[in-house]
């Protein structure tokens, strides 16, 4: 293939947009469709084409990449598209879909002719503005030249985790580093949480713990959004995180791994969701620590 193709991006969320703009800015030719419309028309500005629907934004595509919510959201959006796809186009899909939804997925390309990648990233709103996310991958050694410039357009790095996408070694993995992600961040929350609660000043924390193994700059990154009140807009979003701790949860049952963690954490966000905290940063599960918003 040429260094120029034309990608198709369904789903023009926090992700998605983002990876469609740095894919335009790369030289290729981007459709974008998104299933509320006035999500993606921003992107018109910056040369790339919103499409009406989901066929005409994959017609004639080299590539068709997906992010959207979650597999079921995947499957419905690549069935309106089906007439429109060009067998021996390469699909990257992107989503955080769970591990049976891939499946789904893979049999759903293999019906159509395409040639599947698990393709899920690491990153949030700014990583992925950039153009630094980490792309998981795993697909056909033979057609990965066909996908590369969409991974180094939207991505710092590939991490290549099998020859077979059908198989989800890269979601796999995407779910095993999601579960510290995850955990981490409701870990953060319940800290500030306590320290309201019991009078301690949450420097008094930081101070106590600075440069020594407990710190991590992505407890002072998560709780400063919380004492800062930035949470809006969002990198990454609760009704997201809740998501995906459900794909986690429902992961580990599958294999036979109880996941307390995991499950106390999908339900502190599925309660800050309920709470009216769903499109802010899912540092907003902060919020679940307390009966009335605080």
């Amino acid at each position: 293939m040429t260094d120029t193709i034309t990608v198709s991006v369904l789903g023009t969320g926090i992700m998605g947009a983002a990876m469609a703009r740095n894919l335009a800015r790369a030289g290729h030719t981007v459709r974008a469709w998104n299933r509320t419309r006035a999500k993606a028309e921003p992107l018109a500005a910056e040369g790339i084409a919103v499409a009406a629907t989901p066929a005409d934004a994959v017609r004639d595509a080299d590539v068709v990449l997906t992010m959207l919510y979650d597999g079921p959201a995947v499957l419905d959006v690549l069935r309106e598209a089906a007439p429109a796809l060009r067998p021996g186009a390469v699909w990257a899909q992107s989503t955080t879909a769970g591990i049976e939804a891939v499946v789904e997925l893979a049999d759903f390309a293999a019906e159509h002719g395409l040639v599947f990648f698990d393709a899920p990233v690491l990153g949030t709103r700014q990583p992925a503005e950039d153009g630094l996310l980490t792309v998981l991958a795993a697909g056909p050694s033979a057609h990965r030249d066909a996908v590369a410039p969409v991974f180094d357009a939207v991505g710092a790095r590939t991490v290549w985790t099998g020859e077979d996408g059908r198989e989800g070694s890269a979601t796999r993995l995407k779910l095993v580093a999601n579960s510290w992600v995850l955990a981490a961040t409701a870990a953060a929350g319940e800290v500030l949480a306590l320290s309201r609660a019991l009078g301690v000043d949450p420097e008094a924390f930081f101070g106590l713990i600075a440069g020594g193994p407990l710190d991590m700059g992505y407890l002072r990154a998560k709780t400063g959004l919380v004492l800062d009140e930035r949470l809006t807009p969002a990198q990454f979003a609760v009704t997201t995180a809740a998501k995906d701790a459900r794909l986690i949860v429902e992961a580990g049952h599958t294999h036979g791994v109880r996941l307390d963690v995991a499950s106390a954490t999908a339900a502190r966000f599925e309660r800050a969701a309920t709470q009216g905290h769903g499109d802010e940063d899912m540092a907003a599960a902060y919020f679940a620590s307390f009966d009335a918003p605080a």
